[in-house]
């Protein structure tokens, strides 16, 4: 099969859980046998090469050129209102118009490329796969990762809620991450038989407890000044209000009547940054919550997974949660946000022989509290808890499972479009 697919995040360039799914999933279609074409953002500068091949995957990544000043004057006051993230919603437009046109006039029309259909991730790239699929007459699958109605809790853009719905109208399939997303699209006005479910992935020979040395376990907790007795709860991701990493401070106070020695590490950056630095000295936790503000290397991820006694994910909306799969693939217990759309409560188990973690009310300090003591009070349920997950993820969730459910949707819709034999 060969596969164009557009997806704005895609190494070097890596946000957030979009990149690493583009990332691993790729690579997984070529090892399975497939070409994959992928095009994607170029870095502000325009910096990254335009075209080159890496792992067997070739990457296009179009120059940006900066059409924000003449936007105002052409698009809806939606927009406008958006002050400086116009910028943002030009190089959108920008990338989406010449990833088109580079695929359409260029690899297809002049240097006579084939391929059996194009792969649009999330409203950033749609765009170009309605494009592409008009002018070429390709399927179009639209993976919507989560939508906006639900990132910003009902307060978003109707022009990105607009182009989800358009691209679900023009694809010939939608994928998403988790039932509870499904669901959720379909309350949006999405048709139920249009969409199919394919959860992501971790790699579990990555995320692997016995791959982390003592001493680097070491090194991360001597980072945020925790001894050895010192139980440290892990959060990692966006700070921003939908991941509920304030009520996880909040949270903490009551941990600590139970478990004293409970320690908070929470890694990211975002908007919040002020507000929780605040928000810890207002509690008074300043020796019990360590903040560092980065987006740190995956490598470093993963050692942070393997000093920790349990990972917090409290929030209030999360298709899938990647980052989940990681903390369970290391055997580390997790506690998630299990309300509202969770594609958490799909991955972690909390009850019987199985259990690997717990649901809480993201929006309740003392249910995540509740939460983090039973994941860590208990040092035998704790590791048979982190045992459990990296079961779980082995049976059902690492990255070559996805991909091959993934290609397996992808083949049955070109099988549906193949002309029928007439009967005899």
């Amino acid at each position: 099969m060969k596969i164009a697919l557009l997806v704005y995040e895609y190494p070097p360039k890596i946000v957030g859980g979009l990149g690493t799914y583009a990332a691993e999933i790729t690579r997984k279609f070529v090892l399975l046998g497939h070409d994959v074409t992928v095009f994607t953002m170029n870095d502000d500068e325009g910096g990254l090469p335009t075209r080159e091949l890496l792992r067997g995957i070739e990457i296009h990544r179009p120059v940006h050129i900066d059409v924000s000043d003449s936007l105002p004057d052409v698009v809806a006051e939606d927009v406008r209102k958006w002050g400086r993230g116009i910028q943002f919603f030009s190089k959108i437009l920008m990338y989406n118009y010449l990833s088109a046109s580079k695929m359409i006039n260029e690899l297809v029309r002049r240097d006579d490329f084939k391929y059996d259909l194009v792969v649009a991730h999330d409203w950033l790239s749609v765009i170009a796969g309605i494009s592409i699929k008009k002018e070429l007459g390709m399927p179009l699958v639209f993976h919507l990762h989560s939508n906006e109605r639900g990132r910003t809790l009902g307060n978003g853009s109707e022009v990105v809620s607009s182009i989800e719905r358009r691209g679900a109208r023009m694809a010939d399939l939608v994928v998403t991450v988790s039932y509870a997303m499904q669901d959720e699209l379909i309350q949006a006005g999405f048709h139920a038989e249009e969409i199919q479910v394919c959860y992501n992935g971790v790699d579990p020979e990555k995320y692997n407890l016995e791959r982390v040395s003592e001493e680097k376990v070491m090194e991360v907790k001597q980072r945020y000044g925790l001894g050895n007795d010192d139980l440290m709860t892990l959060f990692v991701g966006r700070l921003v209000w939908i991941k509920g990493v304030d009520k996880l401070i909040r949270a903490m106070p009551q941990v600590l009547e139970k478990v004293p020695n409970a320690k908070l590490v929470i890694v990211g950056l975002g908007d919040m940054r002020d507000y929780l630095e605040r928000l810890v000295r207002n509690l008074n936790l300043q020796d019990v919550v360590k903040f560092r503000f980065e987006f740190i290397p995956e490598e470093e991820r993963i050692a942070h997974y393997a000093a920790c006694d349990v990972a917090v994910y409290p929030s209030l909306y999360e298709p899938f949660g990647i980052v989940t799969l990681e903390a369970m693939s290391m055997e580390k217990p997790v506690v998630v946000g299990a309300t509202g759309v969770s594609g958490m409560r799909e991955i972690v188990v909390t009850s019987g022989p199985d259990q690997c973690g717990f649901h809480i009310n993201p929006n309740d300090p003392a249910d995540i509290a509740w939460g983090i003591v039973n994941a860590i009070q208990d040092p035998e349920k704790k590791v048979q808890f982190g045992r459990n997950g990296r079961k779980r993820v082995l049976e059902r969730f690492t990255w070559g499972q996805a991909a091959e459910r993934t290609i397996q949707i992808y083949t049955e819709l070109l099988e549906s479009r193949k002309p029928q034999n007439p009967t005899t």
